[in-house]
């Protein structure tokens, strides 16, 4: 049995290679992905299905984007609809985001269940102007900001950033009395790896399609 889509379901009905070529072949490109059943390209995989025959659907499961394709799709056309069904992935996504109020009850929620309530920031906002930090935290304003890069994120990966400056009210530095902080969060580690692989992928070259692709 599949498991559940983790962050939403987009639907799209593939009509024709033409309605499927919405962002065009750049954006097609970027995505990278192979044809065949099963294939995986970085964070996205690619299932095809016999049974499919006009539906092109994609949801997030864990740390990956699964895209369903009928298996006529020719490699052209599968390149185009992953790039449209990621879009709509994120512009979905982008609606559900939390607003700085929700943002705030998620820190209050994360406090009281991970740190017995001690940490409590006096604000905790989005910001747009942290890209090299995922988040920071002024413990004498009681303040907190999450950088917009997190958005779109897994939400255990923005869960683990928010608990990670809460325990910087408590403990400002990194010693062994901050990760003992952080060791009931059962995600700590594998927050910490998405975070690491998004970092070492924004430092990559961006290498040009090869023919074919």
């Amino acid at each position: 049995m599949p498991a559940e889509p983790a962050h939403g379901l987009v639907d799209q009905t593939a009509q024709s290679s033409q309605a499927a070529a919405g962002p065009g072949k750049a954006a097609a490109d970027a995505v990278g992905a192979g044809s065949g059943s099963g294939v995986k390209s970085g964070a996205v995989e690619v299932r095809r299905s016999a049974r499919r025959r006009r539906t092109v659907s994609a949801y997030r499961e864990g740390d990956r984007t699964i895209v369903l394709l009928p298996a006529r799709m020719s490699a052209a056309e599968e390149q185009r609809w992953i790039a449209v069904m990621l879009e709509k992935l994120a512009a979905q996504e982008s609606r559900r985001m939390p607003g700085d109020d929700e943002l705030a009850a998620r820190a209050a929620r994360l406090s009281e269940q991970y740190l017995q309530g001690r940490a409590a920031p006096d604000t905790v906002r989005w910001v747009t102007n942290q890209n090299s930090r995922w988040g920071s935290c002024t413990p004498a304003e009681g303040s907190i900001r999450l950088s917009h890069r997190l958005q779109g994120m897994p939400e255990y990966v923005i869960d683990y950033v928010l608990l990670h400056e809460l325990a910087h009210l408590l403990v400002p530095g990194h010693g062994p009395r901050f990760w003992h902080l952080l060791d009931s969060y059962p995600r700590t580690e594998r927050a910490r790896g998405f975070l690491e692989g998004v970092a070492t992928a924004e430092r990559l070259p961006h290498l040009p399609a090869q023919p074919g692709e």
